[in-house]
């Protein structure tokens, strides 16, 4: 059994597949490949069998668990130590498993490592999901070098470096095994978007650390499920966002930013209903009460977790971006 296993989630994503998928195949001799069906409907697994069937593993489900659910339930037939958790919808580069793959080896204390993430669409710029490492603000508003809110910087080399950051993207994750069950894998509920967020700051309650290389490249199309534009995706984001609070958040902090999340979440809203986004409005409002039904059960979620990490970050991205017009946050 190989060491590293390449793993990516498919929902109709026949064309994705298409285009994506020869880079993985080409970059990845060292790590056995596996592609979890989130029961498509297209000819995903048709297509996949005919092109690929001798070198990769295909993992069907029988219902479509969405991508947190999706991954924990596939995941549950990979048994390599090193995870390369990897969208359908990214081009990787040579050599793009050698460094963080070390990293993960040298340090038992690192959980995961994210490569730079670049756009498939615009090669010379960083891309929205992940750029050179994530990070939270105060008020639990994650951000990443190279990308504050949908500002995005041009990769003049400026984040060429390795450091510590707080969240590793979903979309190129390389995670250890053990660490992904020592906390019972992605949150289910979350559906999609985020759930890595949480997944980390969990991990953090546990002692552990993620790290950003930029000896490692991949190409990120991004957008291919659900779009900025989709209002599902405001609602699963500013849900999501305040379910990753409750569950993570200091005893002293929680109030306070809740009330302040709820507050700026309201300001979010009416400037959705001033731009002609009525349905993004309505979304924000169905995420709110989708967070109030879940109290009970994030707070009884949170005795579990017993969070022990604070995020000591800049206190308002919002208020220095839209505010103070400051395209990046340059201290960590």
């Amino acid at each position: 059994m190989k060491e590293l296993a390449i793993v990516i989630l498919n929902y109709n994503g026949r064309k994705l597949l298409e285009e994506f998928l020869p880079s993985v195949i080409s970059h990845s001799n060292e790590a056995s490949v596996y592609v979890i069906d989130n029961k498509s409907e297209d000819d995903s697994i048709d297509w996949l069998e005919a092109q690929y069937n001798d070198q990769l593993t295909i993992i069907p489900l029988a219902k479509n668990h969405g991508f947190a659910g999706g991954y924990n339930e596939g995941l549950k037939r990979v048994n390599e130590p090193y995870w390369c958790l990897l969208n359908s919808d990214v081009r990787v580069t040579e050599n793009y498993t050698v460094r963080p793959l070390e990293l993960l080896k040298e340090n038992a204390t690192i959980a995961a490592v994210q490569p730079k993430i670049k756009s498939e669409k615009r090669p010379d710029f960083l891309e929205y999901a992940g750029a050179a490492g994530g990070f939270l603000d105060y008020f639990g508003y994650p951000f990443c070098r190279g990308r504050l809110f949908q500002h995005i910087e041009k990769d003049n080399g400026q984040y060429d470096d390795e450091i510590e950051v707080f969240w590793t993207t979903g979309a190129c994750m390389f995670i250890k095994r053990s660490a992904f069950e020592n906390v019972g894998g992605f949150d289910s509920a979350y559906f999609a978007h985020q759930e890595e967020i949480d997944l980390c700051w969990r991990l953090h309650h546990k002692g552990l650390k993620f790290l950003y290389t930029s000896k490692s490249t991949v190409y990120h199309l991004g957008g291919s499920t659900l779009t900025n534009q989709n209002p599902f995706k405001t609602y699963l984001n500013f849900r999501n966002s305040l379910f990753t609070l409750v569950k993570n958040l200091l005893a002293f902090e929680l109030p306070l930013i809740i009330l302040n999340r709820l507050l700026l979440d309201g300001i979010a809203g009416i400037v959705f209903l001033f731009q002609g986004k009525p349905k993004h409005t309505f979304a924000i409002l169905k995420a709110h009460f989708s967070f109030y039904y879940a109290l009970p059960r994030l707070m009884k979620q949170r005795r579990s977790i017993q969070p022990k990490y604070r995020t000591r970050k800049p206190l308002s991205i919002v208020i220095q971006h839209f505010v103070l017009n400051r395209k990046k946050i340059l201290k960590y």
